[in-house]
């Protein structure tokens, strides 16, 4: 540092001063000064303590409290306050009262303006990807957050599948992007109950995806015209079904109407017999005229019981076909406005992309299949009915030639099969996995130009490659404590749910500038060597003191600390300090 005039400050939680300065250096601590909430402000503004909010969150503090009661205060720490643009930090209490009190409406404000001063990150990475002709690859996932079982302070939470067990809780529904410079980036976070399932949200993780990044692929509207077109055969088809079938219930009702007047005939040439006989005082031999009259009624009555049957069952299918025909007839106006819609997107997608989606088998309904192919993206997905590996395992046979793609693993695949039930040709693959004794298999399914079954290895490990979407759930959880729901307004949870993949991002944009920045070669800490977990649990929490001058900061971290002897340089910030 130079001779200027210079301040010292103290802090325990260095990294949070460093990604405040990075926060000023975006403008973030000024989106949130001009953010419109609600609320009175006594000694901080309820702006400051939203922010401080997501400063916790980049802390990876489990609980709220951990604010005021952890053991080096974050409310205590003036420089990571200062750091960030504020005169300092709230008890865990305010910041509490301020978060309940966040309407929905004022919780959309903060992710808008996060997004808005975020959003040249995402276009830098696809303007990249572009430059280099890949194509922008997207995961999707939902993942459970679950709370006590016995408690019922929880808004709108429901019982789910969340980790192999029934919790009661939420469901977090996830995009993220496969970066070229950062690995991975959080699109989007949707908030769910706990019995929301992964099959009902596969459009809505698409259009959120294409609604942050501001792009899409082309529509393959020719494809969804044949499927229309094909579906209109199947619908002349149940058509024609339908009137034979109304047809069989009018002759069924008419044959029944016959034998009731026959019935009622035998009857009355019955007791017509059966008085003459009584008159007469004659017997009822058993080939008389009233024995024959008598079985002529119960064959009339047995008649009559199996027309009743007849029409009862010439109805149930005319109300089948009735019902099949309207899920039909719902079908073919939801593909026809589908149709509209996607014709609209393209004439108004001047510049689409290529793009591709990897889901899990909870997606992987045949619906969600030709949506996300008519969508016009490359599909890389799992079948949802384990009905496709019985029906794939029928297929082999001792000599079928599998061929190794992993340690234990093997696949054999066929190229654009016609699995029933499915709108699409697909490429499908069988794997199978060889764990000792056990021999377990799967199924894969392909659509798009990708040629994955000429390189069955190269499939194997692109599919598994949305492993990165899972990592990133389990960082969102064992780093950040996404798990560990630190409010109980419903605005506030999808707020931290938010948050949690914000600063995830957040982290690794703040990593790559501060590696732009010229540091002292020999004493520089290399942040990019630490990963996010340890940056956030570690470096967070480390003690350093601060020079600053009118050329920067200048972070030297005690002996104390893990980075002894490491030294950051930081740029100067000129951004104002808010009130």
């Amino acid at each position: 540092m130079s001779g200027d005039k210079y301040s010292n400050q103290y802090t325990q939680h260095a990294l949070l001063v460093v990604w405040g300065t990075f926060a000023e250096h975006i403008g973030l601590p000024q989106q949130f000064r001009d953010l419109s909430l609600k609320q009175k402000a006594y000694k901080h503004s309820p702006q400051t303590k939203v922010l401080e909010f997501l400063v916790a969150i980049l802390a990876g503090l489990p609980h709220l409290q951990d604010i005021s009661r952890a053991a080096h205060p974050l409310d205590k720490d003036q420089a990571v306050a200062e750091a960030w643009g504020q005169p300092g930090w709230a008890d865990y209490s305010g910041v509490s009262r301020t978060l309940k009190a966040l309407s929905w409406e004022e919780v959309h404000q903060i992710v808008q303006a996060l997004e808005e001063g975020s959003q040249s990150f995402f276009e830098a990475e696809i303007a990249q990807l572009r430059r280099q002709g890949r194509r922008i690859c997207l995961d999707g996932d939902l993942t459970g957050l679950p709370v006590s079982n016995t408690s019922r302070t929880y808004p709108n939470a429901a019982y789910g599948h969340m980790n192999t067990e029934i919790r009661l809780g939420y469901q977090a529904a996830l995009v993220s992007l496969e970066s070229p410079t950062y690995g991975r980036l959080w699109l989007s976070i949707a908030h769910h109950p706990g019995d929301t399932v992964s099959c009902t949200q596969a459009e809505a993780l698409v259009l959120a995806a294409e609604k942050r990044l501001g792009l899409r692929p082309r529509r393959r509207t020719d494809l969804l015209r044949q499927r229309i077109q094909q579906f209109e055969q199947a619908m002349a088809a149940t058509n024609r079904r339908l009137e034979v079938q109304k047809k069989a219930v009018q002759q069924a009702r008419e044959r029944l109407t016959a034998a009731e007047q026959h019935l009622q005939a035998c009857r009355q040439k019955l007791e017509e017999l059966e008085r003459y006989y009584q008159a007469k005082g004659r017997p009822e031999r058993p080939y008389s005229r009233l024995a024959q009259a008598r079985k002529r009624l119960q064959t009339a009555e047995k008649r009559l019981r199996r027309r009743e049957e007849a029409l009862q069952t010439a109805q149930r299918r005319l109300e089948k076909t009735i019902r099949h025909h309207a899920r039909q007839q719902e079908e073919q106006e939801a593909l026809q406005q589908r149709l509209e819609r996607f014709e609209q997107d393209n004439a108004n997608n001047p510049d689409p992309v290529e793009a591709e989606f990897r889901l899990d088998a909870g997606f992987g309904t045949y619906e969600n299949l030709a949506l996300l192919i008519e969508m016009g993206y490359e599909v890389y997905t799992k079948p949802y009915s384990h009905r496709t590996v019985d029906y794939l395992k029928r297929q082999t046979d001792e000599q079928t030639a599998w061929e190794r793609v992993g340690k234990n693993a093997e696949m054999v695949a066929w190229k654009e099969t016609q699995l029933k039930g499915c709108s699409y040709p697909l490429d499908v693959a069988l794997e199978r996995f060889h764990t000792g004794k056990t021999v377990r298999y799967s199924v894969l399914l392909h659509f798009g130009s990708d040629t994955v079954t000429e390189d069955l290895p190269d499939w194997f490990a692109h599919y598994n490659g949305r492993q990165t979407i899972e990592a990133g759930i389990k960082e969102g959880k064992q780093v950040f404590y996404l798990h560990h729901l630190k409010v109980r307004s419903e605005p506030a949870i999808f707020l931290q749910e938010y948050f949690v993949i914000f600063a995830a991002n957040f982290i690794r944009w703040a990593t790559y500038w501060l590696a732009s920045l010229p540091q002292p070669d020999e004493q520089a800490l290399d942040v990019r060597q630490l990963g996010i977990k340890r940056q956030v649990h570690v470096g967070a929490h480390v003690s350093a003191y601060i020079s600053q001058s009118s050329e920067g900061k200048l972070l030297r971290f005690t002996d104390w600390s893990v980075f002894a002897g490491k030294v950051l340089r930081l740029p100067v910030s000129t951004a104002p300090p808010g009130n």
